[in-house]
């Protein structure tokens, strides 16, 4: 990168080289590169615009962009992701979380409400970054918070996560309800899984290419994971409690025909706001 004179210029050449890559937000990526790069938020680059650009400010801004133009997701670049009310840190061991995904948080919320116990059990199977069960704890402080997945990297993700909001959350390690005693049982159980079809050709474009494959892909067509969580779950569920899954956009009416083959009542598909059949819940007789 040649030298620029301002952080003011340096910035348009940041949003020049985004937007020549294809970048959908290039003023907006822009502005959160050149804050990683300087170590300044967005009221302060404004309020320092005319200042001039360091040699060492340049040369990061550079490199940050560079890693962007690749195609690298920016919420790994930057090592944040906001999701519902809260700043979370991301690693390539997890999903990116996603604003869809709050409309399952939004409904588990309403379950627990619902469920009429003072301490709630409540839990998240595949939890990742930790941003559902995260996100729950935060808003119901109530509620017993328990979390699984396979990969212990992703685990320490999630676990620095709660500790950095000092959230209290049980975080254990396996597949699903492996962790659980037969005896072991919730008022709300939630999931995120695996929904993608492994030959999706979506695997290998945009964000998608950085993630973990075994947190996008499952087998059946990508039916696979929500199926064995839809089988399993009641064992784990108290009488009345719900299961909430989501899903892939075109997946709802194989969810609910799934749900009520096992048994589960009431089951209903819930729109995002794109207007997708993205969540799924069914309540256990």
């Amino acid at each position: 990168m040649p030298a620029t004179s301002t952080l003011d210029a340096l910035l348009q050449e940041l949003r020049s080289r985004l937007q020549t890559a294809g970048i959908e937000t290039p003023g907006l990526e822009a502005r959160l590169l050149l804050g990683a790069a300087t170590g300044l938020d967005t009221a302060q680059l404004i309020a320092h615009g005319t200042d001039p650009a360091t040699a060492e400010q340049v040369t990061r801004a550079d490199a940050l962009c560079q890693r962007r133009c690749a195609g690298e997701p920016i919420a790994h670049i930057l090592g944040r992701r906001a999701f519902w009310t809260l700043d979370l840190g991301v690693s390539p061991a997890c999903l990116i979380p996603r604003p869809e995904t709050e409309l399952l948080v939004e409904q588990a919320l309403g379950a627990i409400d619902a469920c009429g116990r003072t301490h709630p059990r409540v839990l998240d199977l595949g939890t990742g970054s930790g941003a559902i069960i995260l996100a729950l704890k935060a808003e119901r402080p109530t509620i017993e918070a328990v979390a699984t997945d396979r990969s212990p990297d992703a685990l320490r993700q999630a676990r620095a996560n709660a500790d950095v909001l000092g959230l209290d959350v049980t975080f254990l390690q396996g597949a699903w309800l492996a962790p659980f005693k037969p005896e072991d049982a919730f008022d709300v159980i939630v999931s995120n899984p695996p929904y993608i079809a492994p030959g999706d050709p979506h695997l290998t474009r945009g964000d998608l290419r950085f993630e973990p494959r075994e947190a996008l892909a499952a087998p059946e067509g990508g039916l696979g994971d929500l199926y064995t969580l839809i089988d399993t779950a009641p064992d784990h569920l108290l009488p009345g409690a719900p299961l909430l899954l989501e899903h892939g956009f075109d997946q709802a009416p194989d969810v609910r025909a799934r749900m009520a083959q096992a048994g589960y009542q009431d089951v209903q598909s819930l729109r995002d706001p794109a207007g997708h059949e993205r969540t799924t819940i069914g309540i256990r007789p």
